[in-house]
């Protein structure tokens, strides 16, 4: 697929497509804040399975359809006992509800190399925010709203958000936003260093795009190696994580892109980075 070129793929309850090396995945039950059910949480992984599959996309951007952004599970559909936790059935039958359903979400991210960035419309909300943390970065519009609103149903955060929240926040900081379930605007989560930019909501999908590309453009690989030495390092010491790095850096030093970045430097122009 040539730059320009945009492909498609038809899901019930998202939306998926590719452009300049730029997958972007947007959550489309607007009706329901975007909240998830079954269907989206199978059709998300897909999607995130497809981008890191396509040697064509470099960098995937997610978003929601509408005013919101994610607002989590669907509560109706688990009050009715259809929904993820699938309340009606016993302590022993549930004890794998989470692994077989939201948690295709994280673990599918666990596997994912390429620069993964949330541009997060509008309410982010329980499971919502914590699938904006998952993300790599964070843009949000002036609209934005993030809430940790678990406690407010008498619940934990069970996808993720306990781990990925003080690793962004602190500790203090994560604990303070899940006790209280309280909402967060755009510039107090700007503030706190959970997003890294504020645009006006006619704006953000332009100006995370506007990021992607540049990072699309880029040395694919060495990006990727970097991603993953940065995530891996968290759980290793310092000597390990010297360790890595020098396996990463050779076989960053072994691309072609690797040559061409020096060569551009010495010619005095912008390199063209193929990937590889």
């Amino acid at each position: 697929m040539t730059a320009g070129t945009i492909a498609a793929v038809e899901y019930e309850h998202i939306l998926y497509d590719v452009a300049d090396g730029i997958a972007t995945i947007t959550l489309n039950r607007p009706e329901r804040l975007n909240a998830f059910d079954n269907l989206m949480l199978s059709e998300w992984r897909d999607a995130i399975e497809r981008s890191d599959a396509d040697r064509d996309v470099r960098v995937i951007i997610l978003t929601g359809a509408g005013r919101g952004f994610c607002s989590g599970m669907d509560v109706a559909h688990e009050t009715a006992g259809e929904g993820v936790l699938q309340s009606e059935e016993s302590v022993a039958e549930r004890r794998h509800s989470l692994r077989n359903s939201v948690h295709h979400i994280p673990r599918a991210l666990v596997q994912l190399e390429k620069p993964y960035i949330a541009a997060v419309n509008g309410a982010a909300v329980g499971a919502g925010m914590d699938m904006a943390s998952m993300a790599d970065i964070r843009f949000a519009s002036e609209r934005a709203r993030f809430g940790m609103g678990y406690v407010r149903m008498g619940l934990i955060p069970g996808d993720g958000g306990a781990w990925t929240l003080p690793r962004i926040v602190g500790t203090a900081k994560a604990l303070e936003l899940i006790w209280s379930g309280e909402l967060v605007d755009a510039q107090e989560a700007l503030r706190i260093g959970y997003v890294s930019e504020v645009c006006p909501p006619e704006e953000l999908l332009d100006r995370t795009r506007e990021f992607a590309q540049k990072i699309a453009r880029g040395p694919a690989t060495a990006i990727q190696l970097a991603k993953k030495l940065v995530y891996r390092s968290a759980n290793l010491t310092f000597d390990e994580h010297l360790d890595f790095a020098q396996m990463a850096m050779t076989l960053a030093q072994s691309t072609e892109d690797a040559k061409e970045g020096p060569l551009a430097f010495t010619e005095k122009r912008e390199p063209n980075f193929k990937g590889y």
